[in-house]
């Protein structure tokens, strides 16, 4: 995949992750120790919908555009605030202009005593997210690969938190680096909460890192959980846009599940493209 975040900015994957991304944060605030989010590939922050890579891909026209304006039941809004509050407060007069990426939806959510380590790579992106989280005291950004950063910033101080890892998907051997990097992470840190992310395109490939984390996850001690999830707003095509998105959560919050079962169902109209979506949402065994 030849990947620019700017183009796909609040896309329907953005959507999906970052609510997840938002519900999980949510959680950890529950309880009044510290907890750290470490992003492994943050991209640049804050992407803006004016420009011209974003109006060529125009994948937020179906994303966060339609979300905004979509109806839900009680529930469904107050599971989906957190994180439909932060997009409102990027774009403070109600017209939709900018999209935070995770590293600011993630700072967005935590307390003074919580901490924020954004890895990114590519210097203009790294640059770009420097300045919009210029003279944070809780926000670290760190010239690092993300997948040498991986193993290298876990466990956490606090021993509580939560790794997103969101590669671009550029090269043809992400998924093995992938679950190496998650490997060798998770071996440090079993106890953490860690987001995969992962464009839902190659069965074979997915189902692959699926199970090996699943079985690497259930060999721990104690044995720590999976949860999938991918949602495809229509039929994937050759050589088309992604229109599959897939999210694996190791030790998930015990309320994730539930949280999305009244989630993401109502999603599948405001974001199916040519029809209602459909998603996938399962326990994986090892």
């Amino acid at each position: 995949m030849n990947y620019r975040h700017a183009f796909h900015a609040g896309s329907f994957a953005d959507v999906i992750k970052h609510i997840v991304l938002a519900r999980i944060v949510t959680y950890l605030q529950d309880k009044p120790g510290a907890f750290r989010v470490i992003d492994t590939h943050a991209g640049a922050g804050l992407y803006d919908l004016e420009s011209d890579e974003a109006r060529r891909g125009g994948e937020w026209l179906t994303g966060i555009a339609r979300l905004m304006q979509a109806r839900f039941s009680n529930d469904t809004i107050a599971l989906t605030k957190p994180y439909l509050d932060i997009i409102r407060a990027y774009n403070p007069k109600g017209e939709l202009k900018a999209y935070p990426g995770s590293p600011l939806i993630a700072r967005a959510l935590m307390r003074p005593q919580d901490r924020l380590v954004a890895c990114e790579l590519e210097p203009k992106a790294r640059k770009a997210l420097i300045g919009v989280l210029r003279h944070d005291e809780q926000a670290r950004v760190v010239d690092l690969d993300g997948w040498m950063a991986l193993p290298a910033f876990v466990p956490p101080k606090e021993r509580r938190g939560l790794v997103l890892i969101d590669p671009p998907f550029e090269a043809k051997d992400e998924f093995d680096k992938l679950g190496e990097a998650f490997s060798a992470a998770f071996t440090k840190w079993p106890t953490g909460i860690y987001v995969i992310w992962y464009p839902a395109k190659s069965r074979r490939a997915t189902d692959a890192l699926v199970q090996s984390v699943a079985r690497l996850a259930a060999a721990a001690k104690p044995p720590g959980n999976c949860l999938r999830l991918e949602f495809s707003v229509s039929p994937q095509a050759d050589g088309a846009t992604l229109t599959s998105t897939g999210l694996l959560i190791v030790n998930p919050p015990y309320t994730l599940q539930g949280e999305l079962k009244t989630i993401l169902p109502e999603l599948e109209m405001p974001l199916g493209q040519g029809g209602a979506a459909r998603f996938r949402l399962e326990v994986p065994r090892p």
